[in-house]
């Protein structure tokens, strides 16, 4: 193992995945920037669905350089008994096996928790699934925008006259991930500190982590039977006087915010409104609309370099609404180190996000993009598992791996 993943605060942690796509899989991508040894195991034939996902150039697709970095690639049919037997052998190496597959698949493949447990008796499982793998609906089929339909967010995002919008990104997907690789660490710290440990079996529906983080909407309906509605830029329950965006004059976009009375004085002085009118919560929601208003037609008649200048000046939060070009021009996505730069084998330098979150004594690393398929069949099922070259090689020539 490198310096660099050494370094890594998870360096020695060891995970299989038997996932693929974006949820389950971008679990263990957070665990391999943090140095985590992930491995990936993907279909002979085909692999992981996401390789060929998005755009490409010059025969390589963008997207999976970064969503498989800093993996490991093996091959593996587990279609077939002898696939489904190194995959038992693969989870009682590992530490952490992450899976996406349907609850019926799992089952009658003999790689549920309960099995995998057999044969690793401390073994963590994060299983992804669209609806819950308790529920009634554990074997129907989900995809992240489903999760993010039943969590509540996509009927807040949007104008009140307008339709329901989801986000730009695979928004549920992703946070599903997050909130995997959380409740992972979860599960290692009682590992690591119960001696009587006897594994642990994660069930992450693809609505729930979306669905946790709207703190208020089940609370607010259950006391006040309020359904929470779209409200654009602003927030459906916004605790400040100011949320929104606003176009500047010379077209650009901006956004400006204020979350504490002190933020919401600094406003009301950037357009010459007497601070004493927005004191109170009740003076702010009396005044909103009339603030508003006002920070609109102020910014809509000056540059967004301006307006920037100003706000600053009267310490009033805003940022320009940024694009990527914005991000990779960003002085402080610079300084954070944000954006790495790695040499790809099919791209050259290829620019990437860097590793979030970042740890100061124990930080993470980009070591490599996706490896191509299959490249780490001979390192896995020969050092790590122990198989010899005669071996990898009946399995190759079976069409197992």
């Amino acid at each position: 193992m490198s310096d660099m993943v050494a370094q890594g605060a998870l360096a020695g942690l060891k995970v299989v995945e038997f996932a693929h796509v974006i949820a389950g899989p971008l679990a263990g991508t957070l665990l391999a920037d943090l140095g985590a040894e992930v491995i990936h195991v993907e279909d002979p034939r085909a692999g992981d669905p996401q390789r060929n996902a998005g755009p490409a150039k010059n025969g390589a697709h963008l997207w999976w350089k970064v969503a498989g970095r800093n993996k490991r690639s093996v091959t593996l049919d587990l279609r077939t008994e002898a696939g489904r037997g190194v995959a038992r052998e693969l989870a009682a190496w590992a530490d952490v096996v992450i899976t996406n597959f349907r609850v019926s698949t799992l089952n009658e493949w003999g790689l549920d928790y309960a099995s995998l447990q057999a044969v690793n008796d401390k073994v963590i499982v994060l299983q992804v699934t669209g609806y819950g793998a308790r529920s009634s609906k554990r074997n129907q089929p989900g995809f992240g925008k489903v999760g993010e339909a039943m969590s509540g967010v996509v009927n807040l995002t949007g104008f009140p006259d307008g339709s329901p919008v989801h986000t730009g990104f695979s928004h549920g997907d992703s946070v599903t991930g997050l909130m995997g690789a959380f409740a992972i660490q979860a599960a290692l710290y009682r590992k690591t500190t119960d001696p009587d440990f006897a594994g642990e079996w994660i069930d992450l529906a693809l609505y729930e982590s979306l669905y946790r983080l709207v703190e208020w909407q089940v609370v607010f309906y259950d006391q006040l039977g309020e359904v929470p509605q779209r409200a654009g830029n602003r927030l459906a329950a916004a605790p400040a006087a100011v949320i929104n965006t606003y176009r500047t004059g010379d077209n650009q976009w901006i956004t400006v915010t204020s979350g504490t009375p002190r933020s919401v004085r600094n406003v009301a002085a950037l357009v010459g409104e007497p601070a004493e009118d927005y004191a109170t919560p009740a003076d702010q929601v009396a005044r909103r609309e009339r603030l508003n208003t006002l920070v609109a037609e102020w910014i809509e008649k000056r540059s967004l370099i301006d307006c920037m200048k100003v706000m600053q000046e009267l310490e009033v939060v805003a940022s320009p609404i940024f694009t990527v070009e914005d991000i990779l021009k960003d002085d402080t996505y610079r300084e954070n180190g944000n954006v790495v730069t790695l040499d790809d084998p099919d791209l050259g330098p290829l620019r990437m996000q860097g590793v979030v979150p970042r740890l100061t004594n124990h930080p993470g690393a980009v070591r490599h993009s996706a490896p191509p398929l299959g490249a780490d069949n001979a390192l896995v099922y020969g050092d790590y598992l122990g198989r010899s070259s005669a071996e990898i090689e009946i399995l190759r020539h079976d069409g197992t791996i």
